[in-house]
């Protein structure tokens, strides 16, 4: 592969990651109660604070374990499990620590290596694999979020203006 393609896929991964999805998902957040935050539809929805807990967990453990090398401590089930109403800023706060050490694992990852094989959950993926279904994955729960926001405010929250 082309050595500044390979260092174009982790710079836009990481944009998209910390200053696109990211600030997405906070303005959500500001627009929202602790309440609101924890509100489903149905018991079997998920609610943003679930997303977010999932997110945290999704992505430290696919980039920073999966493709960095560090220790998966992940315990998924209790990302959709908790129900308790844990404060809006404490996720955020969460979520931002890990995207920032999904950030740092990035920025430092030697692209020569993105073929390598990880095994990742059950999956057997290379990095580069890892690496878009991340980016891919982390999309797809931020429009849930932002359409929750949606129909809990009815606000137009002004993305283009972040």
């Amino acid at each position: 592969m082309n050595t500044s393609l390979e260092k174009e896929l982790i710079d836009f991964s990481r944009r998209k990651l910390l200053q696109e999805y990211f600030p997405r998902i906070r303005r959500c957040v500001e627009e929202l109660s602790d309440d609101d935050i924890w509100w489903r539809a149905h018991e079997t929805d998920n609610s943003i604070g679930n997303l977010l807990l999932h997110l945290s967990g999704n992505v430290r453990q696919w980039i920073v374990s999966g493709v960095g090398g560090a220790m998966d401590t992940r315990k998924r089930q209790e990302e959709f499990d908790e129900r308790k109403t844990l404060p809006k800023a404490e996720l955020l706060q969460k979520l931002e620590a890990t995207l920032q050490e999904v950030d740092k694992t990035l920025q430092h990852f030697d692209t020569s290596r993105l073929l390598e094989k990880r095994h990742i959950q059950k999956y057997d993926v290379t990095c580069l694999e890892a690496i878009l279904h991340v980016v891919e994955h982390f999309s797809g729960h931020v429009g849930q979020i932002i359409y929750i926001t949606k129909l809990r405010k009815g606000v137009d929250l002004k993305f283009y203006n972040l």
